[in-house]
C-alpha cells in the first residue's frame, strides 16, 4: 500500500492546481486520474480566460499557480475582453491549443518528484482512523487528506438524442456516485447538465462568408514572469458566423427529439451558457445568434463552434449546422451533446473548501456545481493550499470577496445552495473596481506571502512590490510646472481641459480624457526613468481610479469589521432573539463570519441587525 500526504482524485484543472500548490510545500502528493485522459485536458471550449474569468487566472497566477502559464504556452489567438470599457471589466481570453496545453501539463506536473500520477480508476474511498483509504481498480493508497476534484464523472451520463451512455465525456468511463465512492456523505437531490457544440472539419468550412477575428499581439501574457508580448505558439484567427431564421426553425421544429425538452434529461444546465435549444425556445423572436468558429489546435483538424451546444440527434445537428452561411459543406467530427452528472451541496463545505462533516476531505471544481475551467482552477487551487497548510499546521488560505473573485466564488459557493451551475461574472463583486486584472499581483501578494516560501515567483513579486511602492510614491510627490511642455502635450481640446497650474503625477493621470498609462510612459521617459511596462500599466490605472478607490475602501474597512466578525453559528440557533426560520436557514448553512451569514438566502435584516449590536 503506497502512503501519500494528500491524494487528488481527478486530474483535471482542478486537480492540476491542487497538486501543484501542495506539492510547493514539500509534501508527498498523487493524482489518480481516469486512464487515457491527458492531465488539465480541455473537454469543452479551447479557451482560457473571459469576463470574471480573466482575472481569475491572474490572481491564481500571482498566488503561484499554473493556469496563466500553461495558457501561455498554448495560447494561439489573446484577445482583450470589453477593450472599449473601463479598465475595471476588460478581461484576457486566450484560445488556446487543447493538446499543447495538456501535454504541457503533464510536462509539468510529472517533472515535480513529489507528485506520483496514478492513472486508474477509484472505485471506493474510506475514511478510518485519521485517514482515508483510496480503492482503485488494483490497487489501494492511504492518504491524510483527500481532494476530489472529479469534474462532470460522478455517475455521468451522455446524452445525444435518444442515444444515451454512461460517461464523463465522450470516450470515457464515468466515476461511481458519490453515495457509492463514499459511505456518508450527500449530493444534491437533483443533477446538474453541461453540453458541447458539434466539432467540426475546418477544412469544409467556407471562411470567405464569416468575419474575421485576428490574434491581437498588444494582449499581455498571464504569466507575471514572462514577457508580456512574447508568444510561445503560432497565433491564428477564430472567425464570426450566425444562425438564422432557418437554422432556428430546424431546431424549433424538432423540439419533441431534444432529450432536453422530451424528459429524456433531468439535470439543470447552466443559465449563462445555454444551448443552441434553449436559445430557440427562450429567444422565439430572435433568429441571429453569434457563432465563434474556434480552431482546438494548430495540428487538430477540428473546430469549436461556440455557442450551438447540443444534445440534438445527430441528424438534426448536421441539418442546423449546415444552413448557416459558410457552413454549408461542414462536415461533423464529432456531434455535441449533453452530460448528466451528481454535485454535492456546497453549503456543507467550509471557506477552505473542506467538508463540514467529514475532516480532511476536500471538494473543487464542478463537482461543486461550478461551470468553467477557470473557476474550477481557482476551487482546486484553495483547496490544494489549505489541505496542505492544515496538514503542517499552518493558517488557513481564505481569500476576501473583497480583495479577490476567488474569494467571491468561494463565499457565493459556500453561502448558499445553488438551483444551477454557477458562472462567475464581475457584477458579483460588490468591489469590482479594485478587484481588476492590472493590479492582481498587488491584491494577491499579501496572501502569497503568508505561505512563507522562496520560490522564484516569491523572489519577483517582492521586487515588484517594492518597485510600486516607490512608483506610487513618485506619482505623488512628483510635480509638474504649469510651464512645463509636459503640460501643453496633455492638454485637451476645449478650455475645461486645459492644465493651466502645476499638478502632482498623480492628479495629471486622474484627468478624464487621459490614457493613464500612455501618460505615465510619457512622464518617466520625460524624466530618464526606466520602468517595466507591467508595473507601469498597474500603477498607472491604481491612480486612475484613485478617488473611487478609497471611497470604496473606506467603505470596505467598516463592513471589514462586520463581515470578517467569527461567528458560533451553534450559538445563534440557540438564541431567543432569532426567529426560527432563520436559525434553521443557519443550522443548514452553518456560517463562520458575519460577511458569509449576509449571504445567505432568506436571512432577514432584524437577525443582521440583532447580531451586529452585540458585536458593537
Amino acid at each position: 500500500m503506497k502512503t501519500f500526504d494528500i491524494v487528488i482524485v481527478g486530474g483535471g484543472h482542478a486537480g492540476v492546481e491542487a497538486a501543484h500548490i501542495a506539492a510547493q510545500f514539500d509534501l508527498k502528493v498523487a493524482i489518480i486520474t481516469m486512464p487515457g485522459i491527458g492531465l488539465g485536458s480541455a473537454p469543452c471550449n479551447p479557451s482560457v480566460g473571459g469576463v470574471g474569468k480573466g482575472q481569475v487566472v491572474r490572481e491564481l497566477d500571482a498566488l503561484g499557480g499554473l493556469m496563466g502559464k500553461l495558457a501561455d504556452y498554448a495560447g494561439i489567438q489573446f484577445r482583450t475582453l470589453n477593450d472599449s470599457k473601463g479598465f475595471a471589466v476588460q478581461s484576457t481570453r486566450v484560445q488556446i491549443d487543447k493538446e499543447r496545453y495538456s501535454e504541457k501539463a503533464e510536462e509539468v506536473i510529472t517533472a515535480i518528484p513529489n507528485i506520483e500520477v496514478i492513472r486508474e480508476k477509484v472505485l471506493e474511498i474510506q475514511d478510518s482512523a485519521g485517514s482515508f483509504f483510496i480503492q482503485s481498480e488494483s490497487s489501494t493508497y492511504k492518504a491524510a487528506k483527500v481532494i476530489m476534484t472529479v469534474g462532470t464523472f460522478l455517475n455521468g451520463k451522455l446524452h445525444t438524442g435518444a442515444d444515451q451512455s454512461v460517461g464523463g465525456r465522450i470516450g470515457c468511463e464515468s466515476s461511481p456516485g458519490l453515495q457509492n465512492l463514499f459511505a456518508t456523505i450527500k449530493t444534491r437531490p437533483y443533477r446538474f447538465k453541461t453540453g458541447t457544440p458539434p466539432r467540426l472539419d475546418k477544412s469544409t468550412i467556407d471562411y470567405s462568408k464569416l468575419e474575421e477575428q485576428p490574434s491581437d499581439s498588444s494582449v499581455r501574457n498571464f504569466h507575471c514572469l514572462h514577457s508580456p508580448t512574447d508568444r510561445f505558439s503560432a497565433q491564428v484567427s477564430c472567425y464570426l458566423a450566425r444562425t438564422n431564421a432557418s437554422t432556428m426553425e430546424i431546431i424549433r421544429s424538432n423540439k419533441e427529439k431534444s432529450p432536453m425538452f422530451n424528459g429524456q434529461i433531468k439535470g439543470i444546465g447552466a443559465r449563462y451558457c445555454p444551448s443552441i435549444e434553449d436559445k430557440a425556445f427562450r429567444y422565439p423572436d430572435k433568429n441571429v445568434h453569434h457563432v465563434f468558429i474556434e480552431p482546438e489546435g494548430l495540428k487538430l483538424d477540428t473546430v469549436y463552434p461556440s455557442g450551438i451546444s447540443s444534445s440534438l440527434p445527430a441528424d438534426v445537428q448536421k441539418h442546423y449546422v449546415q444552413s448557416m452561411e459558410g457552413l454549408e459543406k461542414a462536415e461533423i467530427k464529432v456531434y455535441g451533446y449533453a452530460v448528466e452528472y451528481d454535485v454535492i451541496d456546497t453549503t456543507d463545505l467550509k471557506l477552505t473548501l473542506e467538508h463540514s462533516q467529514i475532516p480532511n476531505l476536500y471538494f473543487a471544481g464542478q463537482v461543486n456545481g461550478t461551470s468553467g475551467y477557470e473557476e474550477a482552477a481557482g476551487q482546486g487551487f484553495i483547496a490544494g493550499a489549505n489541505a496542505a497548510l492544515a496538514f503542517l499546521q499552518m493558517e488557513p488560505l481564505i481569500l476576501s470577496r473583497h480583495e479577490s473573485y476567488i474569494g467571491v466564488m468561494i463565499e457565493d459557493l459556500t453561502s448558499n445552495t445553488r438551483d444551477e451551475p454557477y458562472r462567475l461574472f464581475t457584477a458579483r463583486s460588490e468591489n469590482r473596481l479594485f478587484i481588476r486584472e492590472d493590479n492582481s499581483l498587488v491584491r494577491i501578494y499579501p496572501y502569497r506571502s503568508q505561505f512563507l516560501l522562496n520560490k522564484e515567483i516569491d523572489q519577483y513579486q517582492r521586487a515588484f512590490m517594492s518597485a510600486y511602492n516607490d512608483l506610487m510614491e513618485f506619482c505623488d510627490g512628483t510635480m509638474i510646472s504649469e510651464t512645463s511642455p509636459l503640460m501643453t502635450e496633455f492638454s485637451g481640446i476645449g478650455e475645461l481641459q486645459r492644465l493651466t497650474r502645476r499638478m502632482s503625477v498623480s492628479e495629471v493621470l486622474r484627468q478624464a480624457w487621459l490614457n493613464p498609462i500612455d501618460v505615465l510612459k510619457r512622464i518617466l521617459d520625460f524624466n530618464g526613468l526606466v520602468i517595466s511596462d507591467d508595473l507601469i500599466r498597474t500603477v498607472a490605472i491604481s491612480k486612475k481610479y484613485d478617488g473611487y478607490i478609497k471611497r470604496s475602501e473606506s467603505q470596505y474597512e467598516k463592513l471589514k469589521k462586520m463581515d470578517g466578525m467569527r461567528l458560533n453559528w451553534e450559538t445563534l440557533v440557540n438564541s431567543n432573539n432569532i426567529s426560527f426560520e432563520c436559525k434553521q436557514r443557519i443550522a443548514r448553512i452553518k456560517p463562520e463570519t458575519f460577511g458569509q451569514l449576509k449571504l445567505i438566502e432568506g436571512i432577514r435584516p432584524a437577525t443582521l441587525a440583532v447580531i451586529a449590536a452585540k458585536a458593537l
